[in-house]
C-alpha cells in the first residue's frame, strides 16, 4: 500500500523571510553560536554580520571564526553546510533562502575530509532542499510493523509518499528509509559521489525514528547517529 501525503512539492524558494546560522566544534559537540540571519545574504555576509570572521583567496575560504583559526599542520579547518549539505562553493558565492540551515563547523579533517550528507539540521534538506531547489521526499519501510511510525515521519518530512520499500522512489527524490533497529540515522547521497543538490537519503532505524517523533531536534548539530 501506497500512503501518498499532499503536504508540500518541490520547487524555488524565493530569499524572503530568515535563515538560520549555527557556528559549532568538534562535529557539533561544541555550540559557540545559534542566530537567526535574514535570506537573500550570502553565507559569507550572514556570517560576518554574527561572527568575527577572518578569509583568504579573496573572501572564498574562511580561515577564521570568533579566533579560531584552520591549521593545515594540525589538520583541522571550518567546514560548512546548508540543510546538512556540505556546500560545493565558497561562502561568498551561496546565497540564503528562506528556511536555510547554514551550519559551520570547526574539525578535523585527519581521518576525513568530505562530510557530504549530515543528519543534524534534520527535518533538512527535505523541507527546504538546497540552493533554493527543494526536492519531493519519499518515506519507505523495511517492514510493515514499521508503517504507522513511517507514516508519522512522512508528516515531519511532508513527504509525496509512504510506502514499504518494494515500492519505487522517483529518481529526483530525497528518500527516507526506515529500518528496524535501535538508535542509528546517517545520511548520504543516494549516488554516491553525486554534486551537493543531488537527491539524498537518510537511513533511520525505528528507535532513532520514535526520538525524532516526539522531539524533531533530537540530534541536532550531529553529523550523525551514533556520531
Amino acid at each position: 500500500m501506497v500512503v501518498v501525503l499532499v503536504l508540500g512539492c518541490g520547487g524555488e524558494r524565493s530569499g524572503e523571510g530568515n535563515a538560520t546560522l549555527w557556528v559549532t566544534q568538534d562535529r557539533g559537540a561544541k555550540i559557540m553560536l545559534v542566530r537567526t540571519v535574514p535570506a537573500g545574504l550570502t553565507a559569507l555576509q550572514a556570517l560576518r554580520e554574527e561572527a568575527d570572521v577572518e578569509t583568504r583567496y579573496g573572501g572564498r575560504f574562511v580561515q577564521s571564526i570568533e579566533g579560531i583559526e584552520g591549521n593545515t599542520s594540525a589538520r583541522r579547518d571550518w567546514f560548512y553546510f546548508v540543510n546538512g549539505i556540505e556546500v560545493d562553493r565558497g561562502a561568498a558565492e551561496y546565497r540564503l533562502h528562506a528556511g536555510d540551515v547554514e551550519w559551520w563547523d570547526f574539525r578535523s579533517w585527519r581521518e576525513r575530509m568530505r562530510e557530504p550528507v549530515v543528519v543534524g539540521a534534520f527535518p533538512e534538506p527535505f523541507l527546504h532542499g538546497f540552493d533554493g531547489q527543494t526536492r519531493p521526499a519519499a518515506v519507505r519501510y523495511l517492514t510493515p510493523a514499521l508503517a504507522r511510525l513511517g507514516r508519522s515521519l512522512g508528516r515531519l518530512v511532508k513527504a509525496r509518499s509512504v510506502a514499504p520499500a518494494t515500492q519505487t522512489v522517483p529518481d529526483e527524490a530525497n528518500l527516507l528509509m526506515l529500518v528496524p533497529g535501535g538508535s542509528s540515522m546517517r545520511g548520504e547521497t543516494r549516488t554516491p559521489g553525486a554534486a551537493a543538490g543531488s537527491p539524498v537519503r537518510f537511513v533511520v532505524s525505528a528507535g532513532a525514528a520514535r526520538r525524532l517523533v516526539k522531539d524533531i531536534g533530537v540530534f541536532r548539530f550531529r553529523y550523525r547517529v551514533p556520531a
